[in-house]
């Protein structure tokens, strides 16, 4: 890396750690514009510029080969050299590009590094022509965006993408299609799959996440483009005014706002709810589906409490293994950091309290690190980017630190058994419940509640998205409160002796009936502080119905033992001796998940619920036990100073 190039990343930097302030409307109107004594500090920061003047022409004609046509922007930079092309593909509208909240640098900044940088809104919202339809058209128009930005006067050939969650699904659905001048992405925050991890939880659908977002950032946009005032009106209203009620509107499928009689308002959010398994209208757009026909390098950016962490966690993996060339599989990357869906680290975003207290070691790299992955994979230059070694870094949480590594889970990682025992009384934080290490006895009482879906229990932080002000939350919560409900079930280690290093997934094995014939079981992994303070690692949930297959469900029958396997999503976190590890387990996580009724029947199409009564065994001959991934710690942790920017 040039001494120039690496002067202009320490400036970009520390401008991040004073932007402390969101942008008024004056300041956002112009990226990249210097700022004066009268105007308020504002994210993107002005420093690192690079050496290129940029023009700007809006509203460009984008053809796909339906004849439909979507409008782009493109930012040009003043240079008679051929240079890579940027693209960026939005339902979020072209001419705001993820800057805020305090997530990207402009499309301008990009450009000004002498790249041609193109933000295209996808078909069917604000500037760009046909019809709106979630995940439909971004194959065929993303192929054909691709080819047509690699075509654009001054372009060198090469089209490298970026952008966050549904920004991310529009790379990996173009990168599907393989467009031949397609030559890196850089999907963040987003999924491997749009069934499972997405809309869906292991058939528990993510009720949080999907009925906002369709109802305030999709459907909107939508009605708006097609001239249809009176549903955005309605929509806006009902998403502004009354969200949480809307959640637990029922059934699912009668939604109001959607307008169910009127198919022009939002049918792929009524598709959505039909199709509630993993069948193929999910798998004909998974780029779980598609690694063998990828060849191109991927960077993946995600959040140890993002919405859709184990989706890009697998994306890096299954790249790895099963790219669909030896350059593809040698030249993955994949950053974790301590972030939420929305929030990134730095002094202006709005994440979680507990994640915002880490302060400036925080913050994301993205910006810095992205323009070095480009300036290797599109203009060769040799900047430490691309060694041919897959490369893993991360923050673990607890020490606050930044960590490379690679492979995944970490190489030397040692999967723990953690039983579970009681007395027979694990409900509350108060209960009698423990984790050890020791196989479970012969015989052990086992513990029961009564799960009510008509009061389920409150959802507290966790890998949802996206916090909608008093209604839901994401990311590290203190638990003491939910441990309040008799509904839930504590199971807590002794305090540990030394410090452990808690890096990689986790899963629950859990033996367990119930009187319903469908129910949920959730698992919710925790670190208990001296304090008294219990802050969530990860969370996962098992619809009972979808136990065996996610595209086949089954009933279970009352009161018989079933052995289930709970999925907890990843996390890395250096306990401290002193500290205990706690797991939750319960049947309901509202409104992150829908709650189950336990009628057999689901909320989408039906409204009747019933309680349920709930067994949790583990006796020798049920050893319900949670397996940790752990880390062996010999030192303290050599932490990278900073973040990674190359």
């Amino acid at each position: 890396m040039s001494t120039a190039r690496s002067a202009r990343f320490r400036s970009s930097r520390l401008m991040v750690l004073f932007v402390v302030l969101l942008c008024t409307a004056a300041a956002c109107a112009a990226p990249g514009t210097p700022l004066t004594a009268t105007t308020t500090p504002a994210w993107p920061p002005a420093g690192g510029r690079g050496p290129c003047t940029v023009s700007r022409t809006t509203d460009v004609a984008v053809p796909m080969r339906d004849g439909i046509v979507l409008r782009a922007d493109i930012y040009r930079p003043a240079t008679t050299r051929p240079v890579p092309v940027i693209l960026y593909r939005t339902q979020y509208d072209k001419n705001t590009a993820q800057v805020q909240p305090f997530r990207f640098q402009s499309p301008d900044w990009f450009a000004s590094h002498c790249y041609l940088v193109v933000t295209e809104d996808i078909r069917g919202v604000y500037a760009s022509g046909g019809t709106f339809s979630e995940f439909t058209h971004d194959q065929n128009d993303g192929y054909d965006s691709v080819e047509w930005a690699a075509q654009l006067p001054g372009s060198n050939g090469k089209v490298g993408m970026y952008g966050s969650s549904y920004v991310g699904a529009t790379q990996w659905l173009a990168a599907e299609a393989a467009p031949p001048h397609l030559a890196t992405i850089v999907p963040t925050n987003t999924s491997s799959d749009y069934y499972q991890g997405w809309n869906y939880e292991d058939g528990a659908f993510r009720l949080n996440f999907v009925e906002p977002w369709a109802m305030g950032d999709l459907a909107v946009a939508a009605a708006r483009r097609r001239g249809d005032t009176a549903a955005a009106a309605e929509l806006d209203h009902a998403y502004k005014s009354d969200i949480a009620g809307l959640l637990r509107f029922t059934p699912y499928d009668r939604l109001t706002p959607f307008q169910p009689e009127n198919p022009a308002v939002a049918p792929w959010f009524f598709d959505w709810i039909r199709h509630r398994t993993a069948d193929d209208f999910w798998r004909q757009w998974a780029p779980n589906q598609y690694y063998p026909k990828i060849t191109i390098p991927v960077l993946d950016f995600e959040g140890w409490y993002d919405a859709f962490l184990n989706g890009g966690v697998q994306n890096f993996t299954g790249m790895v293994a099963g790219a669909g060339s030896s350059f593809a599989r040698a030249n993955q990357r994949m950053v974790i950091g301590p972030w939420d869906h929305i929030g990134w680290g730095r002094p202006g975003s709005t994440e979680a309290p507990k994640l915002k207290e880490l302060g400036p070691i925080a913050s994301s790299p993205i910006n810095d690190l992205m323009l070095a992955w480009w300036d290797h994979y599109l203009k060769g230059m040799n900047n430490g980017i691309g060694t041919g070694n897959d490369r893993v870094d991360y923050f673990q949480m607890g020490s606050n630190t930044w960590h490379t590594t690679t492979g995944w889970p970490l190489p030397g990682t040692q999967t723990t058994p953690m039983y579970l025992s009681s007395g027979g009384h694990a409900n509350t934080g108060d209960g009698d419940g423990v984790l050890t290490t020791i196989p479970a006895a012969p015989t052990t009482p086992a513990d029961r509640y009564r799960y009510d879906p008509t009061n389920p229990v409150p959802s507290a932080g966790g890998h949802s998205c996206c916090s909608v002000e008093g209604v839901g939350t994401q990311g590290p919560y203190d638990q003491r409160q939910v441990e309040q409900r008799p509904d839930v079930l504590t199971y807590t280690t002794d305090p540990l002796t030394h410090d452990t290093d808690i890096t990689g997934p986790m899963s629950l094995t859990l033996y367990a009936a119930s009187s319903a014939p469908d129910t949920d079981w959730t698992a919710k992994v925790d670190v208990v502080h001296p304090d008294g303070s219990v802050v969530n690692l990860n969370n996962g949930i098992q619809r009972a119905g979808f136990r065996d297959s996610l595209s086949r469900p089954s009933p279970i029958a009352p009161g018989q033992v079933y052995r289930y396997t709970i999925n907890v999503w990843p996390t890395s976190y250096l306990t401290r001796a002193g500290d205990r590890i706690r797991l939750e387990v319960s049947s309901s996580d509202f409104p992150q998940f829908d709650p189950n009724p336990n009628t057999g029947d689901w909320l989408g199409d039906s409204t009747r619920t019933q309680p349920a009564d709930q067994t949790i065994l583990h006796d020798a001959a049920h050893p319900s036990v949670l397996l940790l991934p752990i880390v062996p710690v010999t030192r303290e942790p050599a932490g990278l100073p900073s973040a990674p920017t190359h």
